[in-house]
C-alpha cells in the first residue's frame, strides 16, 4: 500500500486536533471541577444526575410553599390565640353579669365590658396578613369578611379555607374562613336543654348577652328575671361552645406547624443526601483530574513534536 505525502499530513493533523480537543476537554474538567460536563462524558451518570436535579428542583418548590404555609398558619395561629383569649374574658364578664347581686349599673358596666370584647373580636375577625389579605375571608381575600350593619355583623367572605399543597402527598390548611372561627361549633358541643345546638354565631351570641345585661331588673317582674337569667346561661353555654370550636382550630393549626418543621427537617436531610449522589455522579477526583490534564498535555505536544519531524522526513522534502 503505497501512502501519500498528502495522506500522512492528514493523519498527522487528525491526530493533532484529537490531542487538542481530549486536552481541552480535560481542561474543562478542571476548571469546573466536573467529570460530566456533557451527556456524552457518561450517558448513565448524567441520565442519574438529570434525575436527581428535577427532584431537587420539585423539593424546592415544595420548600417555598412550606415556608409560604408556616408564616400564614403562624399568623393564623396568633389570631385564634387572641380569640381564644376574648372569648374566655366574654365567659367571665357574662359569668358575673348573671350573678343576682348585680344592681342595673353594674350589668351595665359589664354590658359595655362585652361591647369592648365584641369590638376586640371584630377587629380580629376583619385582620389582614403581612401581604394585606383579609385572614378570614377565604378565597375572598380582598375585602373585608365581617360587615357592621342594622342586623348585627354579616359574613360576607368566601365558603372554602385556602389549602395549599406543601408536599408530593400532602395538602394542608393555611386558613380557615371566617364561618368556620365565628360561626361554627366543635364536634360534641353543649346542648340547649331542649337538644338543640343554640345560637353558633359569636357575635350574635355576644349581642344577645349585652341586650340582656342592659334590660333593667329593678323593677322587673318574675317572668323577665328568669327571661334574663335563661338568656344569660344560654349565653354563657354558647360562647363555651364558641371557645372549644377556637380550640379545635388551635389544635389543628399546632399540629399542621409541628408537620411542617417535620417535613422541612426531612427535605434539608434529602437534599443532602441528594447533593452527595449528584457529587459521586458528576463531580470530578481532583487528583486524578490534574494527572489526565497533564497527561493529555504531553500527548499533545508529542503530537506537536511527531508532525514536526515527519514533515523533515525525505517524503515531504522531495515533494517540495
Amino acid at each position: 500500500m503505497r501512502m501519500s505525502s498528502t495522506f500522512i499530513f492528514q493523519q498527522q493533523t487528525q491526530g493533532i486536533s484529537r490531542a487538542q480537543a481530549e486536552w481541552l476537554a480535560a481542561g474543562q474538567r478542571l476548571s469546573t471541577g466536573k467529570r460530566v460536563v456533557s451527556p456524552a462524558d457518561d450517558p448513565v451518570a448524567a441520565s442519574q444526575a438529570l434525575g436527581i436535579q428535577q427532584h431537587q428542583r420539585s423539593e424546592q418548590r415544595y420548600g417555598m410553599a412550606q415556608q409560604f404555609a408556616q408564616t400564614t398558619m403562624s399568623t393564623e395561629a396568633t389570631a385564634l390565640s387572641s380569640i381564644s383569649d376574648s372569648i374566655q374574658a366574654a365567659i367571665s364578664d357574662v359569668i358575673y353579669g348573671a350573678t343576682g347581686t348585680l344592681n342595673d349599673d353594674d350589668r351595665q358596666s359589664v354590658a359595655v365590658k362585652l361591647e369592648g370584647v365584641r369590638s376586640q373580636l371584630l377587629t380580629i375577625a376583619n385582620s389582614q396578613d403581612s401581604s394585606g389579605c383579609y385572614l378570614f375571608a377565604g378565597y375572598n381575600t380582598a375585602q373585608p369578611p365581617f360587615v357592621e350593619g342594622g342586623q348585627g355583623v354579616t359574613y360576607q367572605g368566601g365558603e372554602q379555607p385556602i389549602r395549599q399543597q406543601v408536599d408530593n402527598q400532602r395538602i394542608m390548611t393555611l386558613t380557615h374562613t371566617g364561618k368556620q372561627v365565628f360561626q361554627s361549633v366543635s364536634a360534641n358541643p353543649k346542648l340547649d336543654p331542649n337538644g338543640s345546638v343554640g345560637d353558633t354565631d359569636l357575635f350574635s351570641i355576644l349581642d344577645k348577652a349585652i341586650t340582656l345585661l342592659k334590660t333593667p331588673l329593678q323593677d322587673a317582674d318574675d317572668t323577665v328575671r328568669q327571661g334574663v337569667k335563661t338568656g344569660m346561661n344560654a349565653a354563657n353555654r354558647e360562647l363555651n361552645n364558641s371557645l372549644n370550636n377556637i380550640l379545635t382550630l388551635q389544635s389543628e393549626n399546632g399540629t399542621q406547624l409541628a408537620e411542617l418543621e417535620s417535613l422541612g427537617t426531612l427535605s434539608a436531610n434529602q437534599n443532602i443526601l441528594a447533593q452527595g449522589q449528584l457529587s459521586q455522579l458528576v463531580d470530578a477526583d481532583v487528583t486524578q483530574t490534574i494527572s489526565d490534564y497533564q497527561m493529555k498535555e504531553t500527548a499533545l505536544q508529542a503530537s506537536y513534536t511527531a508532525f514536526t519531524q515527519m514533515s523533515k522526513l525525505s517524503l515531504f522534502q522531495i515533494n517540495k
